[in-house]
């Protein structure tokens, strides 16, 4: 069942997704060659704790961090760990979510530590890009279809691959709700889009094949060719004027 949010609680949302937005803004600041990914889960959980928020993803379904961070094939969910130091050349996706007067922001956003490739640079602006393309599409009256259709037709045309298994969804009170939001399918075809609407678009975007792995310990999921992958998210209203992005895109860090 899809939930509708009143003014109010998408003013509450705005809040929820500041919170989030600047999580994954002091996040991101701390990777560099060195740091392990514990110490920017640290960081993170420090600093939601700060503004009063609980973090989303702690304990939820049992996952033991408060943040999912990602090195370069793990496509999401990875867990940050002491025994993890980066280096220079990797890319690191760090997914935050916070809770706050009882509603969800969730955000994602891929940096790079220290100096990457061109080929891991070229991910990133695609896998990016193709998030905006997406919420450009998440109109009121267009349906999900449209978004995934988007996100698909951007990316496949520069010759990168959409993961199926892992998609977007609705937010609110619940960290994820109704409706779906795949990073594939036909425009035209899924669930309407409405005002009062919350969804998270995140495309998770693979530099070889769409397969992927899951890892013993039962959350990480990586590519099967172990090429790269990169994740960017935001959290989005849909309103009368247009889709307006809960997690401000102007708190997201510049490098």
């Amino acid at each position: 069942m899809i939930i509708m949010k009143t003014s109010r609680e998408l003013s509450l949302m705005r809040e929820a997704g500041r919170i989030s937005a600047r999580a994954l803004e002091i996040a991101g600041k701390a990777v560099e060659p060195g740091v392990t990914t514990y110490e920017i889960d640290e960081i993170a959980r420090k600093y939601i704790a700060s503004e009063g928020a609980t973090p989303s993803f702690l304990n939820y379904q049992g996952f033991p961090a408060n943040s999912c961070i990602s090195v370069n094939n793990v496509i999401i969910h990875g867990i940050p760990s002491k025994n993890e130091k980066l280096k220079s050349g990797d890319i690191v996706s760090i997914d935050i979510g916070a809770k706050l007067n009882g509603f969800h922001g969730d955000n994602a956003y891929t940096f790079a530590c220290g100096d990457i490739s061109a080929e891991a640079q070229r991910l990133l602006t695609v896998t990016k890009e193709s998030l905006y393309e997406g919420i450009k599409a998440a109109v009121a009256g267009n349906r999900t279809g449209d978004i995934g259709s988007a996100v698909q037709r951007y990316v496949e045309a520069r010759n990168y691959s959409v993961v199926r298994e892992f998609v977007g969804h609705g937010v609110g009170a619940d960290m994820h709700e109704d409706p779906s939001i795949p990073n594939y399918g036909t425009a035209g075809r899924g669930a309407r889009l409405l005002p009062g609407m919350v969804i998270a678009i995140e495309p998770m975007i693979n530099a070889g094949s769409a397969g992927i792995r899951h890892m013993p310990d039962g959350w990480t999921i990586t590519t099967r060719d172990g090429k790269l992958s990169a994740h960017f998210e935001h959290t989005v209203a849909i309103t009368p004027d247009g889709p307006v992005i809960l997690t401000d895109p102007s708190r997201e860090v510049q490098r």
